[in-house]
């Protein structure tokens, strides 16, 4: 192998006069040329936007993929050029499930119905999940990406050549310095203008590449409002198909279950007027056993009360002999027509319920004032 002796020696003896250099400048025994503020803002600029830009980065491929072993696995397929396997969600997995479930338990069978429909939600779910995961990191991350791998490589590129241009031209100032004689003086002026107009190059091509960074600002904001977009549009549709499967159920619930009790649980939050009285019981499970008041059950296709008690004014209707009980509204509650009764939080109030009634509803009392309200905002009291 040929090697050149003479440059092998020149980029030696310069890399040890940039290094003692170096250090004399950190034990105080060396001037060091000071960048210039509007130099020095732009640079701290620049180190915050990829500080944060790497945990913004991190975080968000958190956000989209929890498991760490499948971030590890997707890393390494990216570095080395090859394409990520399609991964099922974990919505998905689920809705497989039930679905398997439900062909085991019978599809025609109340709880196969339930558990095919559910599944099919999660399916849906999944989906969506899916979709926003590969938006969010077409989107948002590659362009985070993009910047940490190429505009702020070329940046610390730049900056490194910098700091060398500038360790030069502090040695040669220092050289000047130690001259005595006249034609070691003139040397040493002539390599001073040399390495001046170096770093003066040099720090013009990292300036302009430092004030890029406004650039990359703009752009980032614009890939944030598609993430903000993204994100918005799929919990848009998480919400829409969970409110279509709430409808699927409350219509086939009377079907699936004719005897119904009605019951509450504590909550930290108010719930729907329209719950389904079998959520509220399964949240029973990890509070406190509440008293239940049973409602006669709704045979299906025999005539009931029930569209009577629905058209029927509230001030008309008189409590049953047996079955009153008092409840402490849980939330406030705003009356959306005539025959509701308005609720505030912590009041007590009568209630009871009639043959045929809604179970997600009582009739409660006020005084002299009457009108049905949501059981799910209620704590029944013994």
């Amino acid at each position: 192998m040929d090697f050149n002796m003479k440059k092998l020696a020149s980029d030696a003896g310069v890399f040890f006069t940039r290094a003692v250099q170096f250090t004399e400048e950190k034990f105080g025994q060396a001037e060091k040329t000071e960048l210039d503020a509007h130099f020095e803002n732009l640079l701290a600029r620049a180190d915050c936007t990829k500080n944060w830009t790497e945990k913004i980065l991190r975080q968000t491929e958190v956000l989209l993929q929890p498991n760490p072993s499948a971030r590890v696995e997707e890393f390494l397929y990216e570095k080395l050029d090859r394409k990520v396997p399609s991964r099922v969600t974990n919505g998905e997995l689920l809705a497989q499930y039930m679905i398997e479930a439900a062909n085991d338990f019978g599809p025609n069978s109340p709880y196969g119905k339930t558990l095919i429909k559910v599944g099919e939600t999660e399916r849906r779910l999944g989906g969506a999940e899916r979709d926003f995961i590969h938006s969010a990191s077409i989107n948002f991350l590659s362009p985070l990406r993009n910047f940490l791998e190429g505009d702020w490589r070329t940046i610390s590129k730049e900056r490194r050549i910098l700091q060398n241009r500038r360790l030069d031209l502090d040695a040669c100032k220092a050289r000047l310095k130690k001259a005595k004689a006249a034609e070691a003086k003139a040397a040493a002026e002539h390599e001073l203008r040399m390495a001046q107009t170096e770093f003066d190059r040099q720090a013009e091509v990292t300036r302009l590449l430092l004030e890029g960074i406004s650039s990359t600002h703009v752009n980032h904001l614009r890939c944030l409002h598609e993430f903000a977009e993204a994100q918005a549009t799929y919990y848009a549709q998480c919400y829409q198909y969970m409110l279509d499967l709430q409808k699927q159920l409350g219509s086939s619930r009377g079907e699936m279950l004719p005897g119904t009790f009605v019951g509450n649980a504590e909550s930290t939050s108010p719930p729907s007027a329209t719950a389904s009285p079998t959520t509220i019981a399964a949240g029973a499970a990890t509070g406190p056993a509440v008293p239940i008041i049973p409602v006669v059950p709704t045979v299906i296709g025999a005539p009931n009360s029930a569209p009577a008690v629905e058209a029927l004014n509230p001030s008309d209707v008189k409590p049953p002999a047996s079955g009153t009980r008092k409840a402490r509204v849980l939330y406030d509650y705003e009356a959306s027509d005539s025959t509701e009764l308005s609720l505030l939080s912590d009041e007590m109030i009568t209630v009871y319920s009639l043959p045929g009634m809604d179970p997600d509803w009582l009739i409660g009392e006020r005084g002299n004032q009457k009108g049905k309200v949501p059981v799910t905002y209620l704590e029944l009291l013994s």
